[in-house]
């Protein structure tokens, strides 16, 4: 079934009286998770939440929320530390500070896929400018963990037209697909779903 005509048959069914999130199922074959590590990430062209972003700075920002490194210590607390991870969905980092975000929060950040990286979070300065340009690329940008055979990824809300869900939908697919290690082969179908509905499966070119 086309994208389109799923869309249309998912909005048929019972209304609810909240936003639904769409949901982007890709299951996988022919991968070996114990060898394969993949997070891409990928741009979609339509951002559908806001993302709650903390910075590791060598200064306070008034543009996002700051920890600076004096402030790292306190952070052993391990409480502290699981409501940071738990209250953000990005970090971001200047290069400086890396090593010591490293130690501090690695063993959090990391298994958690919010460890700030080359691709989405290091800024070599932390000028205002170029903390406002990573800002706008992580609204766009959704980091996929394949961590096992089938992968959920919210694409949209279903107050969006099914236009830009449906771009969206083709950006994320076309960004997982470009890092498997056999393409499409590595696919095993594709469906789409919302929050309260049953997935309906569709077929995406």
């Amino acid at each position: 079934m086309e994208v389109t005509q799923a869309l249309k048959e998912l909005r048929n069914e019972k209304e609810r009286k909240f936003k639904q999130t769409v949901d982007l199922i890709i299951n996988l074959k022919g991968l070996d998770f114990r060898k394969v590590n993949l997070s891409p990430i990928v741009s979609i062209p339509h951002k559908f939440k806001e993302k709650r972003i903390c910075a590791f700075l060598n200064a306070k920002s008034d543009l996002v929320s700051t920890i600076t490194k004096p402030e790292f210590a306190k952070y052993s607390d391990k409480m502290l530390l699981k409501n940071l991870i738990k209250d953000y969905d990005f970090f971001i980092a200047h290069v400086s500070l890396m090593p010591s975000v490293a130690t501090a929060f690695g063993k959090v950040l990391g298994p958690s896929g919010k460890m700030p990286s080359p691709q989405l979070g290091i800024m070599l300065q932390d000028s205002p400018e170029e903390i406002k340009k990573t800002l706008k690329n992580m609204a766009n940008s959704i980091k996929i963990r394949v961590k096992e055979g089938s992968v959920k990824i919210a694409v949209g809300k279903t107050d969006m037209k099914d236009e830009q869900i449906i771009e969206n939908i083709n950006s994320i697919y076309q960004g997982l697909v470009s890092a498997l290690p056999t393409k499409k082969d590595n696919v095993r179908n594709v469906l789409v779903k919302f929050t309260m509905t049953k997935p309906v499966e569709v077929h995406i070119k």
